[in-house]
């Protein structure tokens, strides 16, 4: 027996290209299969769907929405949900896991930190870090910035780059991943209820936290949805 778990997904609350609430994406995973999710939006430095004029307690208690209300939902349907958020630097963006919503209130301004400083500091605090989608080509990306001595993982199979060209773009993190000998992962990206993607991971056992996806991660022993 396997267990499915998605762990790159945006909600409405969180980002501003998404389409649905942390409810509504929790229901459409747990119709697709999956055990559990991790809620990854846009930071405050990507694409937030949360005003940057706000201050920073109020900013952040609006960024969690659609983690808590994913959460809400996923207790009353049986559906894990774990937090995260993705972290952008010029189009360089970074999915973090294991922090929750007291460190980010407790690290005020942490989205104005260099990408160094910033990726350091959540690994300090207890986080890990995996780079998405390293070789997406997009208008919004100026050029490929990679941190390999900064991050636990790579997100191999980002489900998302779709076609021949999307194919490539994960051919290539693979190699990256190879040539810095750092572990790999899958996940969706999804922003929409009716465009899962298929991406994700299987693992054999139920994961508690998401510090035992990153056990699983580093064991190689995760197997990659989305190929």
């Amino acid at each position: 027996m396997s267990y499915r778990y998605e762990t790159h997904l945006h909600t409405c609350q969180g980002s501003a290209c998404a389409s649905a609430t942390g409810a509504e994406m929790a229901r459409a995973h747990l119709a697709a299969g999956y055990t559990g999710i991790f809620i990854t939006d846009h930071f405050f430095n990507g694409n937030t769907a949360v005003p940057r004029g706000l201050p920073w307690r109020e900013r952040v208690n609006q960024f969690c929405l659609g983690f808590e209300d994913a959460l809400q939902e996923g207790t009353r349907v049986g559906l894990q949900v774990f937090f995260g958020f993705e972290y952008n630097y010029h189009g360089a963006e970074f999915l973090v896991y294991n922090l929750d919503k007291q460190w980010l209130l407790e690290h005020e301004d942490v989205d104005r930190l260099s990408p160094r400083k910033a990726l350091a500091l959540f690994r300090q605090g207890g986080g890990f870090v995996v780079q998405a989608h390293p070789f997406r080509e997009r208008d919004y990306i100026d050029h490929f910035q990679l941190f390999p001595r900064d991050i636990d993982g790579v997100e191999a199979i980002n489900a998302a780059n779709i076609g021949p060209e999307g194919k490539l773009m994960n051919q290539r993190a693979f190699e990256y991943a190879r040539m810095f000998q750092l572990p790999v992962t899958s996940g969706s990206d999804s922003h929409h209820t009716d465009l899962l993607y298929g991406g994700g991971v299987e693992v054999a056992r139920k994961m508690e936290t998401p510090a035992d996806y990153l056990q699983w991660m580093i064991s190689g022993k995760l197997k990659l949805m989305g190929e």
